[in-house]
């Protein structure tokens, strides 16, 4: 069976919709919330800070 390239960019169309989908469903569910918080909230850990202090002063030397 030949499919014409109309078919073809629906086909593809449709897939890249199902991968949107199924990232969305990923990224918004339950179990990932604790592990997405922990990313959102590492900018506020003092320890991160401290190491970025050092190094920016280890950079002007």
């Amino acid at each position: 069976m030949m499919m014409d390239y109309g078919t073809l960019r629906g086909l593809i169309a449709l897939l890249i919709f199902a991968l949107f989908i199924i990232i969305v469903v990923w990224s918004y569910s339950k179990k990932r919330k604790a592990s997405f918080d922990v990313a959102a909230n590492s900018i506020f850990d003092e320890d991160n800070n401290e190491k970025v202090n050092k190094q920016e002063t280890n950079n002007n030397v």
